[in-house]
């Protein structure tokens, strides 16, 4: 049946055509390309890779890191077909993949997070992922979403290009030469590290290719422009710990997309992208014939650009095959959030005024020895997922699982979520699965904006004593995480679940494919062999003494 299954998606893939899109245009591909159309399979196996010129082992999506770029039309369908081909037991062997910033609107089945939506894939399984993303357009992504596991390697990017764009006549190229990915890399794998209080990234990597303090001069990654032209830049920070501090030498930048949601033009010079954001800028290659650094900067401590680190190269054509020279000069154009506002229909749902929403929550966050609690609670995930509790039966928080974590809202209401994170490992960057929300409070921002703010899916916690608002309309039924998207404090407790109108979850759902049925049997028959990592907890005491508890 898998192989058949296999058979099927390859066919369906084949006949989308080895095109990628780009607005009104398809592009042939070229040999350096590494993409894939909405229906397809995304093979998930181990490879001994060095992207920055250390040889380990990895977890990756069809073989790359990052994995294939998924590009698709708006209004497209996507049907991606998981298949489970990890072998290597020093790492997990079943996976999940989450498709970032796709609202999953009545399929929250498919939407990868282990455990909430559903248990994870077994090695040697498989799972179709068939959704619609309905109205949505712009750069989103795709990762593991068991445990750790992108920390491994399983990230990529997932591209919904728009062929009638409102602001398309800002750019004029926009294909998968213009996808920019930033990326942490460790030498240690993730089961490795999720035991250690407190773990730092060995290197950055842009598109795939990075240098690490001491190491080998290795290739770096190389953006080609040609002067004249008008380029839309998506950037997309697939990190699992940093943010990054993203400037080009001698050029602005014009944001004009945040996390799949279009916003006004705005002009910069740098720009600071956390775990999980996306951001299109506009770059406009007016600077002379030459090259050009492009830098990303982790807030991980002691980075610096020193031997090409956290750098790739902007090349203009007919520049010489060369690294640059150039020198980063001070910012004076910082992007600042709250100078961001919502491009289509701006505004926040519900009254405009704090607490006046229908539903009005208060989250603290603190930490303890490396452990996160919500409101006093540290989320720990269920054996059964959320969303099989409720199709089960359960629809109150006081029987839904993990106690104290699942937040039960009612229909269609408004809701509005204070936030205060702690200063420790900050900032935070917060996520909520199934929607998009508007930011009326940015961190460090005193004032309120209720009626243009930025739109968003990840959005930073600030510092110390600072706190976000955010509102959006439980308007997609079913049980959707909100977490921190620095994986190593999502492993360590810092999520909670939004269950939206439970009792209206089987009728927005429809009929749930038996496969789905079939992941938790087959999960839960595994033997810890067969789960992998057995001795994640002993290579971590060869590592360092500060070690979380082995539970």
């Amino acid at each position: 049946m898998l192989f058949r299954n296999v058979i099927v998606m390859l066919w369906l893939h084949l006949a989308h055509g080895a095109s990628i899109i780009s607005r009104t245009n398809s592009y042939p591909l070229n040999s350096r390309s590494n993409t894939l159309g909405p229906k397809t399979n995304l093979i998930i196996s181990n490879k001994v890779i060095s992207p920055d010129g250390f040889t380990r082992s990895a977890t990756l999506a069809g073989g790359t890191f990052p994995g294939p770029i998924i590009t698709a039309r708006k209004g497209e369908h996507f049907a991606i077909n998981v298949v489970n081909r990890l072998t290597d037991g020093e790492m997990f062997k079943s996976t999940s993949v989450h498709w970032h910033g796709i609202n999953q609107n009545g399929t929250n089945y498919v939407d990868g997070a282990s455990f909430v939506t559903q248990c994870p894939i077994a090695q040697n399984h498989s799972f179709l992922h068939s959704f619609e993303a309905r109205n949505q357009a712009g750069t989103f992504w795709y990762h593991s979403h068991y445990a750790a596991q992108q920390c491994d390697g399983l990230r990529g990017a997932l591209i919904i290009y728009d062929p009638e764009d409102p602001l398309s006549y800002l750019y004029d190229v926009d294909d998968e030469t213009t996808v920019i990915t930033l990326a942490d890399w460790y030498h240690v794998v993730a089961p490795v590290l999720a035991h250690i209080i407190g773990t730092n990234g060995n290197s950055t990597l842009i598109n795939g290719l990075g240098r690490y303090q001491g190491g080998p001069k290795t290739d770096l990654a190389v953006v080609s422009i040609e002067y004249g032209k008008r380029y839309r830049l998506r950037l997309i920070a697939m990190s699992c710990d940093p943010n990054f501090m993203f400037s080009i030498d001698n050029h602005n930048l014009t944001v004009i997309e945040a996390d799949g949601e279009l916003t006004e033009p705005l002009l910069v010079d740098s720009l600071q992208i956390l775990a999980g954001q996306r951001y299109s800028v506009v770059l406009i290659a007016n600077q002379p014939v030459d090259n050009y650094w492009i830098r990303a900067l982790p807030n991980t401590p002691n980075s610096d650009f020193n031997g090409g680190q956290s750098s790739a190269i902007l090349r203009y054509s007919g520049a010489p095959v060369a690294e640059p020279t150039t020198n980063q000069t001070q910012s004076t154009m910082r992007l600042v959030e709250t100078n961001l506002h919502a491009f289509i229909n701006p505004g926040a749902p519900g009254i405009p005024e704090y607490g006046k929403a229908d539903i009005n929550l208060r989250m603290v966050v603190t930490s303890t020895a490396g452990i996160y609690s919500i409101n006093n609670v540290t989320y720990k995930p269920p054996t059964v997922p959320v969303l099989l509790q409720i199709l089960s039966g359960a629809q109150h928080a006081t029987d839904l699982l993990p106690k104290g974590s699942v937040y039960v809202l009612g229909a269609n209401k408004v809701v509005e979520l204070t936030m205060v994170t702690p200063n420790i490992g900050g900032p935070h960057p917060i996520h909520i699965h199934g929607h998009s929300f508007d930011v009326v409070q940015s961190a460090g921002n005193s004032s309120f904006n209720y009626v243009n703010p930025v739109r968003r899916d990840v959005v930073s916690g600030g510092l110390l004593n600072q706190q976000i608002v955010i509102r959006w309309v439980t308007d997609n039924s079913g049980p959707w995480f909100l977490h921190c998207h620095i994986d190593w404090h999502l492993d360590a407790g810092f999520a909670v679940v939004m269950a939206e109108s439970p009792s209206d979850t089987q009728k927005h759902l429809g009929p749930i494919p038996n496969a789905w049925d079939n992941l938790c049997p087959i999960f839960n028959s595994l033997t810890p062999a067969q789960i992998g990592a057995e001795n994640s907890y002993q290579e971590a005491q060869n590592i360092s003494t500060r070690l979380f508890p082995n539970t």
